[in-house]
């Protein structure tokens, strides 16, 4: 293979089944590791790793990947990773600690833009500046609460300490962190590599610069690549750029292996419940076992295979008794095999029980590992899980992340610990392989015994909620705080005074942008990329066909018009779509229909779906969709279980339905902290059309207590009589509704899959038919929800326009110009929260302003109104008017996988999103002036229509009642 002088040519492997050649490369002179994707794919992925193993909770990885950031050599500009995101077409933009590597990865589909990036990018890892006000800043400093009042108390402040205070707001990264902490007694893992917001404070800039430069060094980087561009440019650019300036660097820094415990081990802890809740069932329970090495094939393989076996679903042994046991009222969030360390884990848990059950559940565990330890389990079981685990590695994604930064993480794990990263990318031999090894006696048998029984290096942990430990946490920060205060010296006082003005300062200074490279409008593409159905069948039952490259899966749809329901049904809907799929089919209960499901497809469904017009908000359409995801030889048998499902689905396993319930009430519960700007967003949304409301009854905050108090009920048999009632009437509605299907797969496999699925096409269709339809809603939005976290989420909204009114464009390019020039400094750099913006959400004629993770609660919601002042004092620049243009660009350009793409194509195009109509949005959004976003802010953004919704804490209640909000406990 060819490549640059500079760099020698390891080995090539082609992997045919996902239409790549893997191809790998070594540094000559320091080492560093090129793994580099060849695809035919125009969309180029980037990825510098560094391993990085730290060895407290401070955060020295996390703080320093943040800081990395903050201007380079090259680019001595403050912020150049955000500046960038605005100059740029990028696909994908972003930074990743882990426990053991620190990535910084992007993407994109246009080679001057990717060169662009490549160039900031490599820069910042290998160059940092390291500005001790940027560690001050993106780390943790303190300040005097009152900035120039030395007599006021300190606290601490910094992105990354108000991250990390939100992210262990979290129960399972409590229980993810604890867990760790004794599973790993000797290695990095013991440790919480994002940070301790307790310990993060310790963290010195001394040792940031330390950790600096002894891990952020090509002999200790894996440079990782993807797409259509050769090897050799790449690394000409990596040498010219960063690598001709380094030697080889002596050290080897590495995970060692953990020390094996000789017997299990128990362990408890607490985390913090508020006052007002009761501590009745809200224990968690969770096992862990240390397996073997992610960077052994075999092992992982063996891994994979032994937790598909035990939980792919509810007819696999351990998820059914994880759904079904009376020691618990769900399965842990904490399930499954993880891959993404030296070492595999292998998890199980409960939550929702009593400390006094921990040995209980932990005899129950062993139970069924003995069990199959003995009597194995069915064949066909074990093949179905080998065909889940053929499915993951034959999808072509690219929906969320880019589908070659999905290959490149896929095998970085291996990468990281000096493996073999290829064999991760390239499963089919050892899948074929493995397929051989299932029909071996007592097969099965063997890896329960060697992984679950005989494995000593085991972990009971017992986590029980604590209505003390919030507050004692808070105190001994405050006294932290004071002990720290009580030893200043005056010129250390003044010193803090000092570093506060600097840092202000230092935000408010004005970057040359031209330091930066960039792209314009002149680097659009002129149209907006386009999927065309390659078939359209109107007769009785509509079929849309697209042909795409999806490597041998096909992709079923079965959409129905969402019919008339009453209040009541409608608030049962996403339990309806839920419990659809999970149920009997037939003669079958649920646990044989869970057995055929997984033996036939990937991945079965149910989803509701609802979207204003894109010229009246007032008028809403709804579906509802039955979606199958299955091999292309499966077709015509996921078809028949399709059909089964919709026509013969059981509404009457009760304690399934319970089971259900009670799992859809954690999954939500444990929402709130990762998701909290969006459903404050929703709700602060809700009052400003029937699609903004009916989408926060369906998926907002609203729904928490809904789904708690349902839980609840359903202990009483007359109240679950009532709801499969329901359900099942439900059920009668939506199988009257007009239906069509959509099809996507592989050129050659469409046609005989058209047969498959003509017999069921052929069926009568409905002839009378009541749609669904809402009344129109228009109301002002004051609300607060009080949740077990430490940062606030607040959201501020106004109702607009819909897509082809005139004035949306500029609405969306507002939203990127308040968030590039105003609302970042002031949110993120300033106020400490993790992120902060605004977006324009045409589908339902809201404006909303945003923050994540934020400390602040009344000053952020100043700022939301400030950013307006601010507007309306600027004059035009239009650098800055083609920044926003080109985030609007680059959101609606952003390519997914070929799949994914056919599907939003349709679904789009369902609810009137034509082709046109889209082209001729985006083509206003290339014309968007100054003028125009300082008319519409002045049009819509008033002061007096802002909804707002905040989620907070119970500390935080006194200030909310002061901003007039009503409080609601979540």
């Amino acid at each position: 293979m060819n490549a640059h002088s500079t760099f020698e040519f390891i080995r090539r492997q082609p992997v045919n089944s996902l239409n790549i050649v893997l191809e790998e490369y070594r540094h000559r002179k320091t080492g560093a590791q090129h793994i580099h994707i060849a695809s035919d794919n125009n969309e180029n992925v980037f990825l510098v790793a560094l391993r990085t193993v730290p060895k407290d909770s401070r955060g020295v990885a996390h703080i320093l990947e943040h800081t990395a950031l903050c201007g380079s050599e090259k680019y001595p500009v403050r912020d150049p990773f955000f500046m960038m995101i605005r100059r740029s077409l990028n696909t994908f933009m972003n930074a990743f600690t882990s426990s053991d590597w620190t990535a910084y990865p992007f993407a994109s589909q246009n080679s001057k833009d990717f060169n662009n990036l490549l160039d900031v990018y490599l820069d910042a890892v290998f160059f940092a500046r390291l500005d001790p006000l940027d560690f001050a800043q993106e780390g943790h400093r303190v300040e005097f609460e009152k900035a120039d009042d030395v007599e006021s108390p300190l606290v601490y402040k910094g992105v990354v300490f108000n991250e990390m205070k939100g992210a262990m707001s979290s129960v399972p990264s409590q229980l993810w962190h604890t867990l760790c902490h004794n599973l790993f007694p000797t290695t990095t893992y013991h440790y919480n590599s994002g940070g301790d917001p307790k310990d993060i404070p310790d963290l010195t800039y001394e040792q940031l610069t330390q950790f600096y430069k002894s891990h952020y060094h090509p002999s200790n980087a894996i440079f990782m690549t993807y797409g259509d561009m050769p090897a050799a440019e790449l690394q000409k650019q990596f040498e010219d750029k960063a690598l001709n300036r380094f030697e080889k660097l002596d050290s080897v820094i590495a995970v060692e292996d953990e020390q094996r415990f000789s017997q299990p081990i128990t362990a408890a802890h607490t985390y913090p419940l508020p006052a007002e809740e009761d501590v009745k069932d809200k224990t968690h329970i969770v096992m862990a076992w240390l397996l073997g090495k992610s960077t052994d094939l075999d092992d992982t393989l063996e891994a994979q295979l032994l937790s598909s076996l035990l939980f792919d679903n509810s007819a696999s042994p351990l998820q059914h008794l994880l759904e079904t046991t009376k020691l618990g009222k769900s399965p842990s969030p904490l399930c499954g095999l993880d891959d993404s360390q030296k070492e595999l884990a292998f998890l199980c848990g409960i939550a929702g029980s009593e400390a006094e059950h921990a040995e209980a559940f932990e005899a129950e565990v062993l139970n069924i590992f003995t069990t199959i330890a003995r009597d194995g389990l069915a064949q066909d079981q074990v093949e179905a899980s080998l065909h889940q685990l053929e499915l993951q590695q034959r999808e072509i994604g690219g929906d969320g992340y880019p589908y070659g930064l999905q290959l490149i993480l896929t095998a970085l794990t291996s990468a990281t610990h000096r493996g073999d990263p290829m064999t991760l990318l390239n499963l089919e031999p050892a899948l074929a392989e493995l397929r051989e090894k299932i029909k071996q006696p007592n097969y099965v048998q063997s890896l329960v015994k060697k992984w679950l029984l005989d494995n000593n290096h085991r972990v009971r942990l017992v986590m029980t909620p604590d209505h003390g430990q919030a507050e004692a946490e808070a105190v001994a920060e405050r006294q932290k705080l004071a002990t720290l205060k009580a030893s200043l010296s005056t010129a250390e006082k003044q010193k803090i005074i000092e570093q506060t003005h600097a840092l202000l300062a230092r935000q408010d200074q004005e970057d040359d942008p031209s330091l930066l490279p960039k792209v314009g409008l002149e680097d659009v593409p002129a149209q907006m990329h386009y999927v065309a159905p390659s078939a359209v069948d109107k007769s009785q039952t509509p079929l849309t066909q697209y042909a795409a490259g999806t490597n041998g899966i096909v992709y079923q749809q079965l959409i129905m018009q969402m019919p008339a329901l009453t209040q009541a049904e409608f608030d049962l809907l996403p339990i309806y779509t839920f419990c659809t799929t999970e149920l009997g089919v037939g003669e079958d209960d649920y646990l044989a229909t869970q057995q055929r499901q997984s033996r036939v497809l990937g991945t079965l469904s149910m989803f509701s779906s609802l979207r204003a017009g894109t010229d009246n908000v007032d008028g809403i359409s709804a579906n509802i969709t039955l979606s199958a995801k299955a091999l292309a030889s499966n077709q015509a048998a996921t078809t028949a279980l399709m059909h089964d499902t919709l026509n013969r689905v059981r509404f009457d396993e009760k304690d399934r339905v319970r089971e259900l319930v009670a799992q859809m009430r954690a999954r939500r519960e444990q929402s709130v902290t990762g998701q909290g700007h969006s459903l404050a967003m929703t709700a602060a949304s809700s009052g400003h059309c029937t699609a903004a409301h009916l989408t926060n009854q369906l998926s907002g905050l609203v729904r928490i207590p809904f789904i708690k108090q349902l839980d609840e009920s359903l202990s009483d048999d007359q109240a679950i009589n009532q709801l499969l009632t329901q359900l099942a009437s439900i059920h009668e509605k939506v199988k009257s509704a007009p239906r069509q299907f959509l099809l996507v797969a592989d050129q050659q496999h469409l046609p005989p899959m058209i047969d498959a699925l003509n017999s069921w096409r052929q069926e009568s269709v409905p002839t009378q038919f009541e749609n669904f339809s809402w009344g129109s809603i228009n109301e002002t939005v004051a609300q607060a929800w009080i949740a077990n976290s430490q940062v606030n989420f607040c959201a501020k909204a106004y109702k607009t326009v819909p897509m082809e009114h005139p004035d949306a464009p500029a609405l969306s390019v507002l939203a990127g110009y308040l968030r590039n020039n105003y609302l970042h400094k002031a949110i993120r750099e300033q106020g400490g929260a993790y992120g902060g913006g605004a977006s324009h959400d045409s589908n339902i004629a809201s404006f909303r302003f945003y923050s994540y993770r934020d400390p602040r609660l009344t000053e952020t919601l100043k700022d939301f109104d400030n950013s307006l002042i601010w507007l309306a004092k600027q004059k035009e620049d239009p650098r800055l008017i083609e920044e926003s243009i080109l985030g609007v660009i680059s959101s609606i350009d952003k390519p997914g996988s070929p799949a994914g793409e056919a599907r939003q194509t349709f679904h789009a195009e369902l609810f009137g999103r034509t082709r046109a109509i889209r082209e001729n949005f985006r083509k206003r959004i290339l014309t968007v002036t100054f003028s125009d976003i300082k008319r519409v802010a002045n049009t819509y953004l008033k002061p007096e229509l802002a909804s707002t919704a905040v989620i907070s804490h119970k500390a935080k209640e006194d200030e909310l009642k002061q901003l007039g909000l009503t409080i609601h406990s979540l």
